[in-house]
């Protein structure tokens, strides 16, 4: 039996252990995986909300980082087969493939509470997490012994710090992975419309799937066929963030828990280690343990008494001030500056938890994906998309805002004044 017939013969006969699943019905995994979802570590991801505070706003929104997993670990069994039944289908090892689907398996296993929300604080990556997870105890060990995978493949194609040759088989995985069409937004697009109740992330997979073309570095691309997909993709994540991910409301519990957490590691109050392998529960006990009056603003988030939004306005990138007040430090400052401003007016001081300035990091939408026609390769904006760079920046710049919020007892009394809280923080005039 060939490589090749060999992996095929692997993909079709040696996942059968069914896991039942709201959105794709039956995900078959093999015994080995089995191990690896039992493991202590792995069910965490069980208590890890998926999408954080939206369930505030969306009720549905409850599911968790292991229904997320589950989901990415079956497109990728999908897309590799779809990629393993082509003529043009570059080398594989069945070794490779093992170790790819428990990386599409185990990739956010390095998550913690709300970490996509807090990629400004100093904080490790969860890929590098995840990565140095997968070569630890009880984990490498299930990924060796009954995975038969090699730990240090697994860690390599899901963390992409670790250097490998631009022309290996771990390329093609990590390019799976990680990309414009990716098993990872094919299902969170998907999971996060279908328990949000909203209709903007659904996508086709089946035609995503089998529009996958495969180079000769390793690369994937896609035919011409494919551009279809990747528009879907990229409106409907357009959507996604504008009704759900950034819904004002979510972003307030964010930026009142990301402010929480800022003024608690700046202040040596926790240590980042103590976040890593956290669940939802541990991470609102570890705050409620510590006497610490910023962690108020968690508290708060989770009995949901959250601030007023009293500044709502376009985050303008061509804007100095507004540039500046995305550095952390910065914007401590100028909450911290504006507090003593709005103290003139008010009978009690804010403490300088009670003013926080809101700024979304700026959001990625892929458009490198090659595009394979009757005349060769383009790359995806020069393939008759309607998606040029022009209409991805104007995306996000209509996505992104700035906001100040005050706690509700005080954000009444300047309404109708967004204008001078906005001198207050050398912002132009409207």
């Amino acid at each position: 039996m060939t490589q090749h017939e060999r992996i095929l013969n692997h993909l079709e006969r040696d996942y059968t252990e069914p896991v039942r699943d709201p959105l794709w019905k039956h995900i078959y995994l093999s015994k080995g995986l089995i191990r690896v979802i039992d493991s202590c570590r792995f069910q965490q991801l069980n208590r890890i909300k998926q999408l954080g505070p939206s369930f505030l706003v969306y009720p549905g929104a409850t599911h968790t980082r292991l229904n997320h997993s589950l989901g990415v670990f079956h497109i990728a069994r999908r897309m590799i087969r779809a990629l393993a039944m082509r003529s043009d289908c570059p080398p594989l090892t069945l070794d490779g493939v093992k170790a790819f689907l428990t990386a599409s398996l185990v990739h956010d296993l390095g998550h913690f509470p709300y970490a996509h929300s807090l990629k400004e604080l100093p904080l490790k990556d969860h890929e590098k997490l995840t990565g140095e997870q997968c070569l630890e105890g009880d984990l490498r060990h299930r990924i060796a012994d009954d995975v038969e995978a090699d730990p240090a493949i697994v860690a390599a194609i899901v963390d992409e710090s670790i250097e490998i040759s631009e022309r290996d088989e771990i390329a093609l995985y990590r390019s799976i992975l990680s990309g414009t069409l990716d098993p990872d937004k094919l299902d969170y697009l998907n999971r996060d419309a279908y328990f949000c109740g909203v209709p903007y992330g659904i996508q086709d997979l089946d035609f995503a799937v089998h529009r996958i073309v495969p180079m000769p570095d390793y690369r994937l691309a896609l035919d011409l066929h494919g551009v279809s997909a990747v528009e879907n993709i990229l409106f409907s994540k357009y959507l996604m963030y504008r009704t759900v991910y950034w819904h004002r409301t979510v972003r307030v519990a964010t930026a009142m828990i990301k402010r929480a957490l800022y003024l608690a590691l700046t202040e040596s109050v926790i240590r980042p280690e103590e976040l890593y392998g956290l669940d939802d529960e541990l991470f609102f006990a570890r705050c409620r343990s510590e006497r610490f009056p910023a962690f108020r603003l968690i508290e708060n988030v989770a009995s949901r008494r959250l601030y007023k939004v009293v500044l709502d306005r376009p985050f303008d990138p061509e804007n100095s001030e507004m540039v500046r007040l995305g550095d952390l430090s910065y914007r401590n400052a100028a909450e911290q500056s504006l507090a003593d401003s709005l103290n003139t007016r008010l009978s009690r001081r804010l403490d300088r938890t009670e003013v926080v300035i809101d700024i979304p990091e700026p959001v990625s939408f892929e458009i490198s994906m090659p595009i394979v026609d009757e005349h060769g390769v383009v790359d995806y904006p020069n393939a008759g998309t309607v998606f040029t760079p022009q209409v991805i920046h104007d995306f996000t710049r209509t996505l992104r805002r700035i906001r100040v919020m005050l706690p509700v007892d005080i954000a009444g009394t300047f309404d109708g004044q967004a204008e001078e809280i906005a001198r207050s923080l050398k912002l132009p005039a409207r």
